[in-house]
């Protein structure tokens, strides 16, 4: 490894190159890059003047993906622990973009527009997926924080997205589609009306595994769903289909709103 990259690691942290050509430290046991931020930074729409905010950043992987396409003036990444604030600064200035990511180092029920400098035209979230007391808990507070909502809810986010953001702004937040009814009633409570939808497929014998949701702050009510997002071939052909791979190479969904009869999948 570079010196000068091995040098930013701390103990337990890992040096990962992902997609877009970018260089991830992230904490062993802790937070990993996965397919659900890079669809949702895929999805979300560009607006190269725009301001946006990332709530519950994590790594800082979505900020990151976005920057490396300039797809925003500049990115806020909100994070409630103070351990990945640290790790989101270290990620933009190893990639260079130190001076396009703000961290918010805080509570995303506390924020205002005083702490982005204005009205955002967007927001994205990777929110955690479950419930408070739901499942299974993690030995490790770091992934229950993340993945369960011990610090906001659902509505929280979608609150938070509405408050930050002007009038017409995109709210782009990836869930799980179990909870599909938790996220819509959020988002009409938050005045936050779902605009486009992709629902996503591990392969065709499996079940849905994540949809994701643009919504419009203060937008008439219209949703228009793309057909099925499949990743796989088949459960046991793990090659991606060519919708997938046509998001790698493009990082765009838009593709998939499209008028394309007879299109092979």
């Amino acid at each position: 490894m570079d010196t000068k990259f091995s040098e930013m690691l701390q103990d337990g942290e890992r040096l990962d190159e992902i997609n877009e050509h970018l260089r991830l430290i992230c904490k062993k046991g802790a937070l990993t890059f996965g397919t659900d931020a890079y669809l949702l930074s895929a999805f979300a729409k560009s607006v190269p003047g725009g301001c946006c905010a990332d709530l519950g950043s994590g790594t800082g992987v979505i900020s990151l993906l976005c920057q490396s396409r300039e797809k925003y003036r500049h990115m806020y990444a909100a994070e409630l622990q103070e351990e990945f604030c640290d790790l989101i600064r270290r990620n933009a200035r190893l990639n260079g973009m130190e001076d396009r990511i703000t961290v918010l180092d805080g509570d995303i029920r506390t924020l205002t527009q005083a702490d982005t400098a204005g009205a955002l035209s967007v927001v994205i979230s990777n929110p955690p997926y479950m419930a408070a007391g739901a499942g299974l808990t993690h030995t490790d507070l770091r992934m229950e924080t993340a993945r369960r909502e011990l610090n906001g809810t659902i509505f929280d986010f979608c609150a938070a997205a509405s408050r930050l953001m002007k009038s017409g702004g995109l709210f782009y937040t990836v869930f799980r589609p179990d909870r599909m009814a938790d996220l819509f009633a959020a988002l009409r409570t938050a005045s936050l009306e779902p605009k486009r939808m992709v629902t996503v497929y591990p392969d065709t014998e499996s079940r849905p595994c994540l949809i994701l949701v643009e919504s419009r702050r203060d937008g008439s009510p219209e949703l228009i769903q793309s057909p099925p997002l499949i990743i796989y071939k088949s459960r046991t052909d793990r090659t991606y289909t060519a919708d997938m791979q046509r998001i790698y190479d493009t990082f765009s969904l838009d593709f998939l709103f499209e008028n394309r009869k007879g299109d092979a999948k």
